[in-house]
C-alpha cells in the first residue's frame, strides 16, 4: 500500500493493490462538507479513474464519522476561488455521477444531507452498526439534491423516500440495510476491513471489463437523473434564503428547534 504524495487537504488518497481507498479528511467538523472538500474529494475521483492502477475506490470518513453533510457554519461565506472555474457542489456531483469504476462506501457513524444522497451513487454501500442516516432537506426549508429524487424512489421505493424525506427522521443500519441503502452492516471495528476485502474481491478482476460494466449501468439511468438534477437545482436555489431556510440556519446556529410556524 502507498499513501499519495499528491494528498489534499480535505481528502486522503491511498493506495492498495488496486483499490483507492479515499478518506473524508475534516474530523474537527465531523466530515461535513465545504467547497474545499467538495473539490478535493472529485479530484480524487478523477485522479482514480484516471489511474490505470486502480480498479474500485472506497470512500469512508475520518474519526467515526462519514459525512455531517454540508457545512452549515460555512454557508454564505465567500468563495475560496476566483480562478472562473466551476467549485463546490455541482462540479462534486458531476463527478461522482459520472465515476467509471466501480465505487463503494463504508459509512462509519452519521451521513446526513450530502453525506446520504452520495450514497446513492455507489455501487456498494455497507454501514457499521453504529451508522445513522438521514436527509434534512426538508426541515432545513429546502428540497433534496443530487438526484436523490430519483435515485431515492428507485433504490427503496415511493413509500420509504416519502417517509425519509417528510419526516427527515434518522435511519439506523438495520433500517439502511432493510430497505436497500445499505448491502450489509458489520460491527463498527470490522467495517473498514470488511469492506476493504469486499473491494479486493472486485480489484481481482479484468479493468475493462469492470470499467464497462459500470458504463452500462450509469447508462441506464443517465438520462434520467440528468433530468432530475435540472428540476431539482433550481428549486433549491429557489428555496435557499427562504424565510423557512433561513430560520433553520439561525436555529442550528443558535443550537434551537427551529420554529416554523407560519411557514
Amino acid at each position: 500500500m502507498s499513501m499519495d504524495p499528491m494528498n489534499r487537504e480535505t481528502v486522503l488518497f491511498e493506495r492498495r493493490d488496486g483499490v483507492a481507498l479515499l478518506t473524508l479528511n475534516r474530523p474537527e467538523k465531523r466530515n461535513a462538507f465545504n467547497d474545499r472538500q467538495y473539490d478535493d474529494l472529485a479530484g480524487a475521483l478523477s485522479e482514480a479513474r484516471a489511474d490505470e492502477a486502480i480498479k474500485v475506490a472506497v470512500i469512508t470518513g475520518a474519526a467515526g464519522a462519514f459525512s455531517a453533510g454540508q457545512d452549515l457554519g460555512e454557508m454564505g461565506a465567500p468563495p475560496e476561488h476566483d480562478d472562473g472555474q466551476p467549485h463546490g457542489f455541482l462540479p462534486f456531483v458531476d463527478e461522482l455521477s459520472t465515476f467509471d469504476l466501480p465505487l463503494i462506501a463504508a459509512v462509519n457513524g452519521v451521513a446526513v444531507g450530502i453525506g446520504l444522497t452520495m450514497l446513492l451513487h455507489c455501487d456498494l454501500v455497507y454501514v457499521a452498526h453504529s451508522a445513522r442516516l438521514r436527509a434534512p432537506f426538508v426541515s432545513l426549508g429546502l428540497v433534496p439534491e443530487a438526484g436523490s429524487s430519483l435515485l431515492f424512489q428507485s433504490i427503496v421505493g415511493p413509500q420509504a423516500a416519502a417517509e425519509l424525506l417528510y419526516t427527515t427522521g434518522w435511519i439506523d443500519a438495520e433500517r439502511a440495510v432493510a430497505i436497500g441503502l445499505a448491502a450489509a452492516a458489520f460491527p463498527d471495528d470490522e467495517l473498514l476491513e470488511r469492506t476493504l476485502e469486499r473491494a479486493s474481491q472486485i480489484a481481482a478482476q479484468p479493468r475493462a471489463a469492470l470499467r464497462s460494466t459500470k458504463q452500462l449501468l450509469l447508462d441506464v439511468r443517465s438520462e434520467a437523473l440528468t433530468a432530475a438534477r435540472q428540476r431539482e437545482n433550481p428549486a433549491m436555489a429557489q428555496l435557499i434564503g427562504s424565510p423557512a431556510n433561513v430560520e433553520a440556519i439561525r436555529a442550528f446556529r443558535e443550537k434551537r428547534p427551529a420554529d416554523f410556524s407560519g411557514l
